[in-house]
């Protein structure tokens, strides 16, 4: 056979086999990956909406998630699945390609959100009512686990700062309580708890990148309780204490968030209780107060862009209109934005370029370009609040 007739044959095979390949289905969207997926919280509603991060546009709704008042997402590896938590004890697999439930359980009386364990096996949530912490199997949400949140007088306490550890572990903070449980779940129907004192009344945790530091703000006291996760056993201690020392706290409209995962410059960048101040802590330096910065109003989320250039927050009532932004190298206050009324949640496109932010008052989320301080999207959301994107698969702590 000439190398004329091969060569033909060799080409005819081919075309048959690029043809032979089934079509994607003309009634689905075209393929397409999750990394620039997210979602958007319409609280008002019981429905999230899907978003892409790279048109900047919404692909398309899901409802009948229940009470969305105080919801938050985590999702699983691949970023295909986010796992919904309702403020109804609602927990609701959503499969964000085909923008549908998979699975619904309810699952306690009050849950304010949880946690994706390492291997992406086991998703843990966080409860209020009764308190304590479940975990699911992350395919089917079977129950592996329920470990009943007691402090040392046998009460209930709620559970907080809920955060996935290195290890199958998890780190959590209970409120009445006044404790920091770790939680080894590499056995996930058999968990064992190592519980430290931690101080009154811990509100919220944060688990720094390098997976080494939990940090939860207290809001019984000024200070913070500080977890070594490298040290066996772990121990907690107290840092910045007494930071409002000397001087009446301000009126608390709103509890702030540590999670906002505000890490910049190597150092933290943390909302002050009762004051209209960030504190910022190096961990290199025994995590003493390094420096303050005035803002506008008693901060919420004092969130971090990716390359840690610049720190964003926003406030409760009433400076809920108003973010700031703070350049992380001066130290100072650059930008004043008024974007709308009710701003209640911001998220960082994956890689910074852009800032997210719901509006809640005024039913949409508005986009805003991180260099220039322009707005450069909107999109209508019935009230608007949390706003979660796939790239938080890919980090610890979220």
């Amino acid at each position: 056979m000439s190398q004329a007739v091969i060569a033909t044959l060799g080409l005819a095979w081919l075309v048959s086999a690029c043809t032979s390949l089934p079509a994607p289905d003309a009634g689905q969207d075209n393929l397409r990956g999750t990394g620039d997926l997210g979602v958007i919280i319409e609280r008002a509603s019981g429905r999230l909406q899907v978003v892409e991060t790279t048109g900047m546009t919404s692909l398309g709704t899901v409802d009948g998630l229940g009470d969305l008042s105080h919801a938050s997402v985590v999702f699983s590896r691949d970023g295909r699945y986010g796992y919904v938590f309702g403020r109804d004890g609602g927990l609701t697999r959503v499969d964000l390609l085909a923008r549908r439930i998979t699975h619904r359980i309810k699952q306690a009386g009050n849950s304010i959100g949880g946690a994706m364990l390492q291997n992406g096996k086991v998703v843990a949530a966080q409860n209020y009512a009764p308190g304590g912490i479940k975990l699911f199997d992350a395919e089917t949400l079977e129950l592996l686990a329920d470990i009943p949140a007691t402090g040392p007088d046998g009460r209930r306490s709620k559970v907080v700062g809920l955060a996935d550890l290195p290890g199958q572990r998890l780190a959590a903070s209970l409120f009445e309580a006044g404790e920091i449980w770790i939680i080894d779940a590499k056995n996930p129907r058999q968990p064992s708890v190592t519980r430290l004192k931690a101080g009154r009344e811990p509100y919220d945790g944060l688990l720094t990148p390098d997976g080494r530091w939990y940090l939860a703000g207290l809001f019984g006291e000024d200070g913070l309780s500080l977890v070594d996760l490298w040290q066996t056993p772990p121990t907690a201690r107290k840092v910045l204490s007494g930071y409002g020392r000397g001087e009446a706290p301000l009126p608390v409209y709103k509890m702030p968030h540590l999670r906002g995962w505000a890490m910049a410059q190597g150092q933290a960048w943390l909302p002050a209780i009762g004051r209209h101040e960030l504190l910022v802590a190096d961990p290199t330096h025994g995590w003493r107060e390094q420096a303050r910065v005035a803002v506008a109003g008693q901060p919420v989320f004092a969130m971090a862009r990716p390359d840690g250039r610049q720190v964003w927050v926003n406030f409760a009532f009433p400076k809920n209109d108003t973010v700031q932004v703070v350049d992380t190298a001066t130290r100072q206050v650059v930008k004043t934005l008024t974007p709308c009324r009710g701003v209640l949640h911001m998220e960082f496109a994956p890689k910074g370029e852009a800032l997210w932010l719901s509006c809640r008052d005024d039913n949409r989320v508005e986009v805003y370009d991180t260099t220039t301080f322009q707005r450069i999207a909107t999109l209508a959301a019935d009230q608007p609040s949390g706003i979660f994107f796939t790239v938080r698969a890919q980090r610890m702590g979220m």
